[in-house]
């Protein structure tokens, strides 16, 4: 019985690794095999039962947050103007990431190289990412920022344009200065309404309204797809990639919510649904919270650099 139940372990801890359904379909299959030959007590098939969740748990964990995505976009040698114009001083920037741990690589490719076509997001540097998409939706110029929300209020007080204290002096000497992108009109109005209903769930605003760091990040990030030339269904698809890696426990916890409350596999949900106020907004997710064990893995989320 020993052995039998040391061999049950050892392929438990295979399925962990093994992120396809062979790998639980092993499990499965060698369950009840022991099970009608030799007999398994029911506390041994409870631990396959745990494989079995461990299995489905760390396969959504997959979905929400894979090794790396990947997006094509014209950010050709933006760092470089975002360092030369002052919008980022890079010396202020070096330093806050070194006492995190240093500059990673696709950051450092982002800003100093020239000709990227890319931009490579994965956990490590989601939060370098998010800074760099910051500042470059806080000075392209953009409709969004000059006849927006923002305007109805002191547009210097936001998290998102006063809370930038990596510029090279005030940060609203580059709020919608600089034509990094120049977007034409029917793209235009596309980065506009596909930012009426990408919500985020640090303040439960809109991009739209971009008064958090992650929101005008998300600006900055529609406005390069749309240059690039993706399809509104592509940008809902992306932005919500990105904003799980902004905000992992959120999604995650989304993510089982989808599927224990409503049946549904996080591959098979509508990022445009997901990205809306019914899921992502702040008070939807409260409610959402309230009905669910939350995921907890990091403490992301912030609205500081």
């Amino acid at each position: 019985m020993e052995k039998i139940k040391n061999n049950i372990k050892k392929i438990k801890e295979i399925s962990k690794k093994v992120m396809t359904w062979k790998g639980l379909a092993i499990v499965v299959a060698i369950t009840f095999v022991f099970t009608q030959v030799v007999g398994l007590n029911l506390n041994l098939l409870a631990k396959v039962d745990s494989a079995i969740a461990d299995y489905r748990e760390n396969k959504t964990k997959k979905e929400v947050l894979p090794n790396e995505v990947v997006i094509p976009v014209w950010w050709n040698d933006a760092g470089r103007k975002l360092a030369s114009t002052g919008v980022i001083d890079v010396g202020k920037f070096e330093k806050l990431f070194e006492q995190r741990g240093g500059i990673h690589e696709e950051t450092k490719k982002l800003l100093y190289e020239s000709g990227i076509t890319e931009i490579k997001i994965n956990e490590e540097n989601a939060g370098q990412i998010l800074n760099l998409l910051w500042a470059f939706g806080l000075a392209n110029k953009n409709r969004v920022l000059e006849e927006g929300p923002m305007t109805e209020y002191d547009t210097s007080k936001f998290a998102s344009t006063g809370g930038w204290s990596l510029a090279d002096g005030n940060p609203m000497s580059h709020y919608s200065k600089h034509d990094f992108v120049n977007l034409d009109e029917s793209k235009q109005e596309l980065v506009e309404r596909v930012a009426k209903g990408i919500y985020r769930p640090c303040c439960g605003n809109h991009t739209y309204f971009p008064d958090c760091n992650h929101g005008m990040a998300m600006l900055g990030l529609l406005e390069l797809m749309a240059d690039r030339g993706l399809t509104e269904s592509q940008m809902y698809e992306f932005a919500l990639k990105f904003n799980s890696y902004w905000f992992p426990d959120t999604y995650l916890t989304i993510a089982k919510f989808m599927k224990e409350k409503r049946g549904i596999d996080w591959s098979d949900v509508d990022p445009k649904e997901v990205l809306g106020n019914d899921y992502s907004s702040a008070v939807a997710y409260r409610q959402i919270r309230a009905e669910i064990e939350p995921v907890q893995i990091s403490a992301g989320g912030s609205c500081g650099v």
